[in-house]
C-alpha cells in the first residue's frame, strides 16, 4: 500500500523560517513625531533659558570687574580674567550703607510675607468654608481691588498712614506692603480651601477636633502650596518695591534695598560706579532666586489651584 503525496508538499522545505512581524507604518511615523516634538521641545527650551539666564550671568561676571573695565570703550578679553570682591567690600564697608539696606529689605519683605500668609489664610478660609450673606460679593470687592494700582490711592494711604504715626516707620512699611499684596494672597488661599474636599473637615469634626485644630493640623499639610505662593509673591512684591519706599520713609538709615541702589545709580554718594551698581544688583537678586528655586514647586501648584478654581 503506497501513499502519494502531495507534489506542494513534497516540494516545500522542512521547516520555513518564520519572518518577524515588521511593525506597522503609523507607528513608526508616531515615533518619529515624537522625537521630533522632543526635539523641539528642548531646543525651545534652552533658547527660553539663555534668554534668562544670560543676562543674570553677565551681570554677576560685570560685579567682579572694576568700574574701569565696565565702562571702558575699548573692552579688551583680558578684563574678563580680572575679578575682585573689591565691588562687593566698598558696598558693604563703605558709606553706600548697602549692609544696613540690605538689613531693612530683609525685615520687612519677611514681616510682609509672614503677615500676608497669615492674614490671607484666614480670609481664604473663611471665604472657602463659611456661607454667609454678601459672601460672593464681598470677594468680588476683594478680586476688584487686586485691579486698582496702589499708585493711585497712595496719596490718600499717605495722609492716613501720616494721621496714624506711621509714616518713616517700617511697621508702616510692612502693613502698607501687606495691605497691597492681601488681595492676591485672598485670592490664592480661598481657591486653596475650595480644592479640599469638605468630608475632610467633618471627618475632623467628628473626631473632636475644633476649628484651629483642623486648620492647623489637618488642613495644614494641603495648603502649603497656596501658602507658599502667598508667601512668595508678598515677598517679592516687598523686596523690589520702590515708590512706596520712597514716598514713607525719608530717613535714610531706614532706606531699603530699592531706595540706595537708586542712591548710587544717581551719584547721591558721589560719582557713578557702576561696578558698585552692578554688585548691588546682583545682592538684590540673590534672595529672589534662591526662594524662587527652594518654593517654585509649591509656587506652580498654588498659581494651577488658582487657575483651575478660580
Amino acid at each position: 500500500m503506497s501513499t502519494t503525496v502531495p507534489t506542494e508538499l513534497a516540494t516545500a522545505p522542512a521547516s520555513a523560517p518564520q519572518r518577524r512581524a515588521r511593525p506597522p507604518r503609523g507607528a513608526d511615523r508616531a515615533r518619529a513625531e515624537s522625537r521630533t516634538k522632543t526635539t523641539m521641545y528642548v531646543v525651545g527650551g534652552v533658547l527660553a533659558s539663555l534668554v534668562f539666564l544670560v543676562p543674570l550671568l553677565w551681570s554677576v561676571l560685570r560685579s567682579f570687574q572694576s568700574n574701569d573695565a565696565i565702562v571702558s570703550t575699548t573692552p579688551t578679553w583680558s578684563a574678563l580674567t580680572q575679578f575682585s570682591f573689591e565691588n562687593f567690600t566698598a558696598l558693604f564697608t563703605g558709606d553706600a550703607q548697602i549692609a544696613r539696606a540690605v538689613g531693612n529689605s530683609l525685615v520687612v519683605s519677611i514681616a510682609t510675607a509672614l503677615l500676608t500668609a497669615f492674614l490671607a489664610t484666614l480670609a481664604g478660609y473663611g471665604f472657602g468654608r463659611f456661607g454667609f450673606r454678601g459672601r460672593n460679593v464681598l470677594f468680588g470687592l476683594v478680586v476688584v481691588t487686586m485691579m486698582v494700582p496702589f499708585q493711585a490711592i497712595i496719596t490718600p494711604l499717605y495722609l492716613q498712614m501720616n494721621a496714624m504715626g506711621l509714616t518713616d516707620s517700617r511697621l508702616g512699611l510692612v502693613l502698607f506692603y501687606s495691605t497691597v499684596n492681601l488681595p492676591f494672597g485672598v485670592f490664592v488661599m480661598r481657591n486653596a480651601f475650595e480644592s479640599i474636599p469638605a468630608e475632610i473637615e467633618d471627618s475632623a469634626h467628628v473626631d473632636g477636633a475644633g476649628t484651629m485644630r483642623t486648620l492647623t493640623s489637618v488642613l495644614r499639610p494641603m495648603l502649603v502650596p497656596g501658602i507658599a505662593t502667598s508667601a512668595l509673591y508678598a515677598f517679592l512684591a516687598s523686596w523690589t518695591e520702590f515708590l512706596g519706599a520712597l514716598t514713607f520713609l525719608t530717613d535714610d538709615r531706614k532706606y531699603t534695598l530699592p531706595l540706595s541702589l537708586v542712591n548710587l545709580q544717581s551719584g547721591a554718594y558721589g560719582s557713578v560706579n557702576f561696578g558698585y551698581l552692578v554688585a548691588g544688583a546682583v545682592v538684590a537678586m540673590i534672595p529672589c532666586v534662591i526662594l524662587y528655586v527652594a518654593l517654585q514647586r509649591f509656587y506652580v501648584a498654588g498659581l494651577a489651584s488658582g487657575a483651575v478654581k478660580g
